[in-house]
């Protein structure tokens, strides 16, 4: 696709091809990009983040051709996700090819990635010709941003790429044929039965080789409670906050509204879970790392 000339995309571009990092909007939220090429870089991405070098990064790219020339196998299975689901928000883990940097996969032999669903997005890896390691852009284990100023809030001397607020709302579906069969590693808005209607039987779990994995994560500052207030909160002032009965729009307001509360000074935000039906899976996960 050809996008018309955007200086600011220019800019960005600039600076990746130069070894620096840019935040830009996907779908799902926005992300802290570098080149996925460039180990020096890539390292610029886990010290602006404080994020562990145990925690691989997913890379995200312009086309399947793209993503084929960085992995070593590409499994049928594989190429029917990618038929089905891309541009979206679907992470595939395979192995890696030779010229991704270890650094970017934590070590390991196998590396994420997907094409995202997201104009900006797209114009942006097509203007640098590279693929883009992209992880969420805030602190690591902090709340998802889904608007250009809750990136600006983390990191204020970036340039930021302002595409509005994100469609879907929490990260990608993770799904991982590093090992042969296909395994569900995180739950997102492409949920296990999506899946499955597509290649048939998918293992859930968890795995080394999917970001997202630490039992804390996609915290707000302010303590996070799954149900009833806590004791010592009943009878306080509360702000109540109406969430969406769909999941896809409830995904979508998440880390808004968690972002939002988070500034009030509350000593505490309640959440009441929602229903434990694959649907819902993303949300809950989310949820339920920012609780413990």
């Amino acid at each position: 696709m050809i996008y018309p000339s955007n200086p600011e995309i220019d800019e960005a571009s600039e600076l990746l091809r130069a070894g620096k990092l840019v935040a830009f909007p996907t779908e799902t939220v926005y992300g802290l990009g570098a080149n996925a090429l460039d180990p020096l870089a890539v390292e610029k991405i886990y010290a602006a983040k404080g994020r562990p070098h145990s925690s691989p990064l997913i890379v995200h790219v312009a086309s399947l051709t793209m993503a084929r020339q960085l992995a070593k196998a590409w499994p049928d299975k594989a190429q029917l996700l990618a038929d089905r689901f891309w541009p979206g928000p679907l992470t595939i883990i395979v192995p890696k090819a030779d010229l991704v940097p270890d650094v970017v996969t934590a070590g390991l032999p196998s590396v994420g990635l997907r094409i995202p669903a997201h104009p900006l997005a797209m114009q942006l890896l097509e203007a640098t010709g590279l693929p883009l390691a992209a992880p969420s852009a805030n602190r690591f284990m902090q709340l998802s941003p889904t608007t250009a100023a809750h990136v600006r809030a983390a990191f204020p001397q970036l340039l930021v790429l302002d595409g509005g607020p994100c469609a879907v709302g929490i990260e990608s579906t993770v799904i991982s044929f590093a090992s042969g069969s296909p395994r569900l590693l995180r739950p997102g808005m492409i949920s296990q039965t999506q899946l499955e209607a597509v290649i048939g039987p998918v293992e859930a779990g968890a795995g080394a080789e999917s970001p997202g994995q630490h039992p804390k994560h996609y915290s707000p500052r302010t303590r996070l409670v799954l149900g009833a207030a806590p004791a010592e909160g009943r009878g306080a002032r509360l702000e109540l906050a109406s969430m969406p009965d769909d999941p896809a729009s409830y995904a979508e307001k998440l880390y808004a509204v968690l972002h939002d509360l988070d500034q009030a000074g509350y000593d505490w935000i309640a959440v009441e879970l929602p229903p434990d039906l694959p649907e819902w899976a993303g949300v809950r996960d989310r949820l339920l790392r920012a609780a413990a």
